[in-house]
């Protein structure tokens, strides 16, 4: 239902897949600044950071994969639904 909605409001498994992998990055940069940006912090504040922003990852590479799962099954009924009407006069009577 919610990948649903999100492929009918315009997000593709692609842009979540990128999304994904930015977050990697931004977890090692994030916990890159905050080392520096915090040192009188320590090293604890930091890595919390680039775990809090390393956890988007996986959630966000699973949502790619469900979309991808279903922009997938919606391809394969749209070739079905051609294959049984080749004309393409299905819902015209």
């Amino acid at each position: 239902m919610i990948v649903r909605m999100l492929h009918e409001r315009g997000l593709r498994s692609e842009q979540v897949y990128c999304a994904a992998t930015a977050s990697v990055g931004l977890s090692v940069a994030s916990w890159f600044l905050s080392r520096k940006a915090e040192s009188k912090a320590g090293r604890a504040r930091a890595d919390r950071w680039g775990i809090f922003v390393g956890e988007w990852a996986p959630t966000l590479f699973g949502l790619g994969i469900a979309l991808s799962q279903y922009e997938r099954d919606e391809l394969h009924l749209a070739e079905a639904f051609a294959e049984d009407d080749p004309e393409g006069t299905a819902g015209l009577a």
